[in-house]
Formats: C-alpha cells, sequence, structure tokens
C-alpha cells in the first residue's frame, strides 16, 4: 500500500487500483494517476484524487443521473488510448463544479471515457456538440396541485 496526505487526510491506496490518465486532464495534463475517493455519503457524486499532487482532487459524476439521454461514444483512437475493446464496458462520466453561489454545472461538453478493464480513462472535448461546459443542474420543480371546485 502507497500513502499520500491530501485535504481528506493521510490516504492508503493500492498502486494497482490507480485510474491513470495517459493525457492527464484538461489543465492538469501533467497528472496520470488518481485514486478514486470511497464515497462516505450516499449519492451520485464522488472525488478522484491526485497522487501526484496532493493539492488536486476533482468531483465526478455519471451525466445519465440528470440527463437521461446524454450518451457519448468513443473513437477509434481515443479507444485504442485506454485499452478499450469492442465488447468491452466503459463509463462516460464528468467533472462537477460547485460554484461560490453554491450554484452546481456539470461539464456536459468534456466528459471523461473510462474503461474499468484497463483502469485508464481520457477526457475528450465535444466539439460542436451543443453541451456546454458549465450546465446547471437541472431543476425540479415543484408541482402544484390545482383545487377542485367539486369539493
Amino acid at each position: 500500500m502507497n500513502k499520500i496526505v491530501s485535504r481528506f487526510g493521510e490516504i492508503e491506496y493500492d498502486p494497482s487500483s490507480v485510474l491513470n490518465f495517459p493525457d492527464g486532464l484538461i489543465g492538469f495534463e501533467d497528472l496520470h494517476e488518481f485514486v478514486v475517493m470511497p464515497n462516505e455519503k450516499e449519492g451520485p457524486l464522488f472525488w478522484i484524487q491526485s497522487v501526484e499532487d496532493p493539492q488536486v482532487a476533482l468531483v465526478l459524476t455519471d451525466p445519465t443521473n440528470f440527463f437521461l439521454d446524454y450518451n457519448v461514444a468513443p473513437e477509434a483512437g481515443e479507444s485504442s488510448k485506454i485499452g478499450l475493446k469492442e465488447d468491452d464496458d466503459y463509463f462516460a462520466l464528468v467533472v462537477v463544479t460547485v460554484h461560490p453561489d453554491r450554484k452546481i454545472t456539470l461539464n456536459l461538453a468534456a466528459p471523461i471515457l473510462f474503461a474499468p478493464q484497463s483502469n485508464k480513462a481520457i477526457q475528450v472535448i465535444l466539439e460542436n456538440s451543443g453541451y456546454d461546459i458549465q450546465t446547471p443542474l437541472p431543476t425540479v420543480e415543484e408541482k402544484t396541485e390545482a383545487v377542485s371546485a367539486q369539493k
């Protein structure tokens, strides 16, 4: 087991479970190894912590928890880079940002494609997709009950 000290305190991790980003992440091109933090709370959000820079941790989520029609398929070069074979499972994840005003947005324009078989991931940019880098979480509108005049 290896150890790092981060905002989460001392973290022990198995080097064989490290998530590898061959190209790094946008804005963090020099960081290639991350660990997935244990999720202490129920919910769709989780953290990845850089092994190389203890100051860097990102919140991720599966965007289909909020946008059911979100679908991203890796291109051939992307599949090759993360060791994804034709019938392998993969996940499209997105970075979550919590702004100072507590507004939460998802970066749907630059998802992370993760291949669990290889434990590799790559962040891709979806050009001309119509997706935004700061897509607000959908709001749940309260349903108002119509008062029946027949009471």
